[in-house]
Parts: structure tokens; sequence; C-alpha cells
């Protein structure tokens, strides 16, 4: 068995753990880090059982500066090549700018922006030594979307993970490494009760929720195949053509609609 490895970030729950799976069922072995090491204990344990790879894991929180460096040095320490890259890990903060305590905004930035790109800077030199990789940012059609009236940042926050993963592919594509921005739109997990938000959740149409299990089967297939960006099922896929081809202006009024809170 080769020890060829893909790194998932928050991988005890959601998406980052169905990515996972769908990683292992194709032979990927697989580290999963993220904060609670019951769960990691767990499930790292069921993939190497149920998809015949190696598995490990790390409890880590990305909300602390010297994380990235740490999973890296794990790796290194336990001689696992990284070829797929998946920076999943995410969370919302409910409160409204004005209150939320500049501390946690530090933090969520953190998790969703700073340390995406602390990982990918220092994994990036071994996969182009090696001559191939794949990262895969999971983002939000909240990229797309009208400004919310709640948790201000998370959408510009997933806008400019779409360009950095633009960014990646413009200068990295020659060397074989390739970027896919995972675009979902409201997704069953338990990330809205986690956030606080599940009230806005619950408000949401059955019909735009997807299962997380479906987002990543269609998120692993087109980072697979090299795909720039995934809008997993047709009626995002849908909602996002419109986002982008209707006047600004017109979306407004549905805004509350739309984008009530995290698209994921």
């Amino acid at each position: 068995m080769s020890n060829n490895y893909a790194l998932i970030t928050g991988a005890s729950s959601g998406i980052g753990l169905e990515i996972a799976k769908c990683l292992a069922e194709k032979k990927y072995n697989v580290i999963l880090t993220a904060r609670s090491e019951k769960k990691l204990i767990q499930f790292s344990s069921e993939i190497s059982q149920n998809y015949g790879v190696k598995s490990d894991y790390i409890k880590c929180d990305l909300s602390e500066i010297d994380a990235p460096k740490i999973l890296y040095d794990f790796c290194e320490s336990n001689h696992y090549q990284i070829d797929v890259l998946i920076n999943n890990a995410g969370y919302a903060l409910p409160d409204l700018f004005h209150i939320s305590p500049m501390e946690d905004e530090e933090k969520f930035l953190r998790v969703l922006s700073t340390s995406v790109i602390a990982l990918t800077k220092i994994f990036l030199p071994k996969m182009m030594k090696n001559g191939h990789g794949n990262i895969m940012i999971v983002s939000s059609v909240a990229a797309y979307a009208p400004p919310s009236s709640i948790q201000s940042l998370y959408g510009p926050v997933k806008t400019f993970m779409n360009r950095f993963s633009e960014s990646l592919n413009a200068v990295y594509n020659k060397h074989k490494i390739y970027s896919t921005a995972l675009c979902p739109g409201y997704t069953v997990t338990n990330f809205h009760t986690a956030s606080g938000v599940q009230n806005e959740m619950d408000n949401v149409p059955d019909f735009l929720k997807k299962s997380a299990r479906r987002i990543a089967i269609e998120g692993v297939e087109g980072m697979l195949n090299n795909k720039k960006v995934v809008v997993p099922t047709k009626t995002w896929k849908f909602i996002v053509f419109l986002l982008k081809i209707v006047p600004k202006k017109v979306f407004d009024f549905l805004s509350s609609f739309l984008a009530p809170g995290r698209y994921e």
C-alpha cells in the first residue's frame, strides 16, 4: 500500500467526513483533522476498516496560528506524502457584525482563509517536487450571492477564496497542480446548529437543501477531473447562473431568502 495521502480539514462531520469517505472509496489513504479527537478516532478507524486504506488523524484547531505547521510536521514525521489537500474546515458567527468580538472575527478569518492559504503554501512545494497535486477549497454559493443581513464576513471571505483558487490555477497548472473551489448551497449538516443559525436553516425550502454525501461525491469527482469550480446539483447550478447574469438590483430584495445565513 502506498504512502500517498489526502489531508482533510474539518473531517469529523458533514462535508469533510463525506469527502474523506469518498476518497477512501477511491483507495486514497486519508488523514483526518478537526477539533474533536473522539470523533477523529472513531471515524479514522471506521474508514480504515470499511475501505481497506490507511487512515490516520490529528487533533488540531485551525483558529490557532501555528496549526498549519503542526499539521505539516505531523505529515513529515510520519512520512506521509500529501497528494490531495482538502481545505474544508469552517463555521459561522451568528451575531451581527457590531456585536461579535474582534477576537472571534480574527479566529473566524483564520479558519476560513488564513489557514487555507498557510496550508496550501506549506504543502505546495512538495507537490511541485513530486510533479502533481490536487487542492480543494470548500467555498460556498455565498461567494456569488447578495450580501447577507448576518454573517457579514462570510460571503466576502468565500469570494476571496474563489479568487485565491483561481490564482493557484493560473500559476501552478503548468506544474500539474490543480485547485478546485467547491461551492455548495444549503447542505444538511450539524454546521448550522454549531454556528447558532439553525433557525435560518429551518426556514429554507426543502428543495434547496442537499445532503453532504451528494456534495462530497460531486466535489471529489470534479476535483479529480481537475475542474476549477464545482457547484453541486442542478438546482444550485441554475441559481448561480441566475446570480451571475441577472442585475444585482433584482436580487437585492431576495437577499433575506437567498442568503439568510451560510450557504452550506
